[in-house]
């Protein structure tokens, strides 16, 4: 298997550093990123609160995410892990979010879809890295070196605020999609379907079914 291609950017990333991102290769970033999910989304896009537009300007990345975090006694945070949440529920935020700040490059858990990609990433200059399987939290910690500054944590709560932190060859992330819209997760995907039906092949339909149970992978799943 050939080796995973490895970059480093330093932050806020150029728009050369992130054309060159390929599906598949491994980030890791230096300077600053602010989490940003549904709370922050809300109270900016909705009721029309500001975020320091230098803040914004040093930072081009959104990571959607849910930090450990606490006082530490000094006016400052600890912060013990930052934990990915899953991207896709924030889809309806994202081109005017991107359109307001800038933003560049989103982080999070598990992808989102392709059209979001193309129409809504791609034509931004903006593409997605996702975290490295389960149970990273604190492995990502480890990158960070310091809060910059916090926004409505009391009006929003700990998970929900927007925090600025400081990092230092953060990750590892893998590129899921790049400029052209393309989706290392839709890619495997289609490999895996492309054969998924072999696996089932001969195999009788089960003696006991659940109510409304199907194995046509054409019907809707609510």
């Amino acid at each position: 298997m050939a080796a995973m291609k490895e970059v480093e950017l330093t932050l806020p990333a150029s728009a050369e550093a992130i054309a060159a991102l390929e599906p598949g290769m491994v980030v890791f970033l230096s300077g600053l990123v602010y989490t940003a999910r549904e709370g922050v989304y809300d109270r900016v896009l909705k009721d029309g609160h500001a975020v320091d537009p230098e803040l914004l300007a040093a930072s081009n990345v959104n990571f959607h995410c849910s930090p450990a975090a606490a006082p530490d006694g000094d006016g400052d945070y600890r912060v013990g892990g930052v934990t990915a949440t899953a991207s896709f529920r924030f889809s309806r935020y994202m081109a005017e979010w991107l359109d307001l700040t800038g933003t560049k490059i989103v982080i999070g858990k598990g992808g989102m879809t392709q059209k979001d990609y193309r129409e809504v990433f791609a034509p931004r200059g903006a593409v997605y890295l996702t975290t490295v399987g389960y149970g990273t939290g604190a492995l990502l910690g480890r990158g960070v070196k310091g809060v910059r500054k916090v926004l409505w944590l009391e009006e929003l709560g700990l998970a929900q605020a927007m925090w600025f932190f400081e990092v230092e060859r953060f990750g590892p992330f893998i590129v899921d999609s790049d400029l052209q819209g393309n989706s290392l997760f839709s890619q495997q995907g289609d490999i895996v379907n492309r054969n998924i039906e072999k696996l089932y092949e001969g195999l009788k339909p089960p003696a006991l079914q659940r109510y409304g149970e199907t194995d046509d992978r054409k019907d809707e799943l609510l």
